[in-house]
């Protein structure tokens, strides 16, 4: 069997956390939790701490019409 050619890249658990909250709708703590096995806690310790503090992005958190809190990343387009 010849060797992988195709170095493939691996995707984090962070990776994935920012991919879905740069999305529009941005993501619920239900649908980062069910993506990455995390906890509550652990995940608004990341939103916070990491994303926040360390990285210096701008997490946006506003409640729906249901009452379930999203978060999202703004666009660098977004005003």
């Amino acid at each position: 069997r010849p060797p992988n050619t195709s170095p493939q890249k691996r995707i984090t658990k962070a990776a994935t956390i920012i991919r879905m909250l740069r999305r529009k709708s941005g993501a619920s703590l239900e649908e980062l939790g069910k993506a990455t096995g995390w906890q509550n806690h652990s995940l608004r310790g990341f939103l916070s701490g990491t994303l926040k503090k360390r990285m210096g992005l701008e997490v946006q958190a506003e409640k729906n019409a249901r009452g379930i809190r999203r978060y999202r990343i703004p666009t660098t387009t977004e005003v």
